[in-house]
């Protein structure tokens, strides 16, 4: 995973978003220090040039972590954290081994369904998925709290809010987004579609402020 950060100087509006993205990838600033990840999990600058962008709008409401609540309430959490266990099996290429993947990944299983597809799309449902199914070497916790830990981090770093009266509002907007060469071939994040093969522009219209986060399921070929 990789997290780069920049500033812009002009106002942003939502409509403005693939115009945004492509001048992003046009900016000699950007092309001299945008990073991707290698197919070993390395940054290196990204040298290909961008001519299309495409962005897809990632919901963006909650400010808590009692998101994950019903987690514990539905068993596949415990009440000392602990992730509960299931039988292994292999789902396109991850490996299942407790009860939080299965709900991630499985539509058939019993807990797939506690969260909506709307509440699936949310970038904090996002994260969670991210971290916890991480790469195909990735060491998997027996306990929820570190990856709590890491999404509530990530989340804090990379979104912006505000406060209303007396609810806090998310001012940040979020975009899943790919990039394409001038043959029409996906470049960014990765040549290789897999859905742990991400990146989000995550764009703070406030403070003029937009975060790259991109993550690799490391072994495609780039």
């Amino acid at each position: 995973m990789l997290i780069q950060h920049y500033n812009y100087d002009q106002m942003f509006q939502t409509y403005m978003k693939d115009d945004f993205m492509k001048e992003f990838f046009e900016d000699s600033n950007v092309t001299d220090t945008l990073n991707i990840l290698n197919s070993s999990g390395v940054a290196t600058n990204f040298a290909t040039n961008v001519v299309r962008v495409e962005c897809s709008p990632v919901p963006c409401f909650y400010t808590s972590m009692s998101f994950f609540d019903r987690l514990q309430k539905e068993s596949i959490v415990r009440e000392n954290g602990s992730i509960a266990k299931c039988l292994d099996e292999f789902y396109e290429g991850f490996t299942i081994a407790d009860e939080l993947r299965k709900m991630l990944l499985v539509e058939d299983s019993d807990n797939y369904e506690i969260y909506t597809d709307q509440e699936r799309d949310e970038f904090l449902f996002r994260l969670l998925k991210l971290i916890c199914l991480g790469g195909p070497v990735c060491q998997y916790e027996d306990n929820i709290m570190p990856y709590f830990d890491t999404i509530k981090a990530l989340y804090k770093n990379l979104i912006s809010v505000q406060k209303d009266s007396k609810e806090l509002l998310v001012s940040s907007i979020v975009y899943r987004f790919k990039g394409f060469d001038k043959d029409c071939m996906l470049v960014f994040p990765s040549n290789v579609e897999h859905e742990q093969n991400v990146a989000y522009a995550i764009i703070d219209p406030l403070k003029r402020h937009v975060a790259i986060l991109q993550h690799r399921w490391v072994g495609s070929v780039w």
